[in-house]
């Protein structure tokens, strides 16, 4: 059923909601196939000549990395001339969180085909709890639940990475299966979807998903009970192969077209972007070091503690320059016993680094091209 839009406080991103549900500008979508679509009508599209990664950028990355002593994957692509700079930029890592990037893609894609509507309201019970992060679960109250409408479900997806929204998303698309139909649709390569959060973080803990682990105490208890061989097990394989694997690269392609408008309407473009502009989660990591002037859109993922070392430490975004020039940036850590701090370190000197190769660019004097440290965090990449 499709009703008026209620008012949902999105930001910036709210604004863009009227233009989403009065009509969708899905007639020129261009494909990573290369190939234009315009009112039924293919044109092939010319393949661009990709340049080199500058060489000074690949070498702090490389000095980054090497610094970091630990498993780390990073690439920076940049989305108007399509370089790539990265280390281990093709190995998979767990997303955690990030994935929920690829669902949030797969439901704008069905708004734009008319099969879902962001005005749409869907109702939240007392089964569609999920673990850990869902503070849209401690709303849903009796018989009625919680009534709420796909924009703002996507809205505490993105920006609050709310694991029951994500999970209701999904189920709103069908099921697991449409988002990787999705991706494979679109021609991404190197990010997957493996699961709800629900189910993913319980095989990760070693347990099978039950309607009772929606009260996170519950879950947490049931998984305290395990024997430490069990969640030894169960870890070791999610690393192993993680069912929602991606690699740097693959991810950094995938958002550099979503930002030039090949993968979406530039409506359901401008919200998607947009809802990631106003993420919450990370705000010590890339987030820290973005400088005024520029602006990040991202998201960020992290994974289960254990043993003294935590899985799936991401964020992953668009970061745009005061000139407009946009680089898609992933850090992405397997799994670290390094102090956050640390952690926080390289990201935001990822981003140090890529904005220092946009100032070398303009040929800013040296002083206007020193990016101010974090307080406490080390300033590794004043320069390369």
């Amino acid at each position: 059923m499709k009703v008026k839009l209620r008012t949902i406080a999105l930001g910036a991103a709210g604004l863009l909601a009227a233009g989403l549900l009065g009509g969708w500008l899905g007639a020129q979508r261009l494909h990573p196939e290369r190939v234009a679509y315009t009112k039924g009508v293919t044109a092939p599209v010319p393949e661009r000549a990709i340049p080199p990664a500058p060489q000074a950028l690949q070498a702090r990355l490389n000095q980054l990395a090497d610094a970091y002593k630990e498993p780390v994957g990073i690439a920076v692509s940049d989305v108007a001339s399509g370089w790539t700079a990265q280390v281990a930029g093709d190995q998979v890592f767990p997303q955690q969180s990030v994935s929920k990037l690829w669902v949030a893609l797969a439901v704008m894609q069905a708004v734009d085909d008319h099969k879902l509507a962001l005005d749409q309201w869907v109702v939240m019970r007392p089964e569609d709890r999920s673990v850990f992060y869902q503070p849209l679960a401690n709303r849903i109250r009796g018989a009625n639940g919680l009534q709420i409408t796909l924009a703002d479900l996507l809205r505490h997806a993105l920006i609050e990475s709310d694991n029951s929204a994500n999970d209701k998303l999904v189920q709103e698309l069908g099921g697991v299966a449409a988002v990787t139909r999705n991706i494979a649709a679109k021609g991404l390569h190197g990010v997957t979807v493996g699961g709800t959060e629900r189910d993913m973080q319980t095989r990760t803990a070693g347990l099978t998903w039950k309607p009772e682990y929606g009260r996170t105490w519950i879950f947490k208890t049931a998984r305290a009970q395990l024997p430490d061989e069990v969640r030894d097990q169960a870890l070791a394989a999610y690393l192993a192969n993680p069912p929602d694997g991606a690699t740097p690269v693959g991810i950094v392609t995938g958002l550099s077209a979503l930002k030039r408008g090949e993968l979406l309407s530039r409506a359901s473009t401008d919200f998607m972007v947009g809802l990631m502009e106003e993420a919450r989660t990370g705000a010590m990591r890339m987030h820290a070091a973005v400088p005024h002037g520029w602006t990040l859109a991202h998201k960020t993922g992290t994974g289960p503690d254990w043993r003294g070392a935590s899985v799936g430490i991401n964020d992953v975004g668009l970061l745009t320059a005061p000139d407009g020039r946009t680089y898609a940036v992933a850090v992405m850590i397997r799994q670290t016993t390094r102090p956050a701090s640390a952690r926080h370190a390289i990201m935001q000197n990822v981003v140090r680094a890529v904005i220092a190769q946009w100032q070398a660019g303009h040929d800013l004097p040296a002083e206007g091209r020193q990016v101010a440290a974090t307080p406490g965090v080390p300033n590794y990449a004043q320069g390369f």
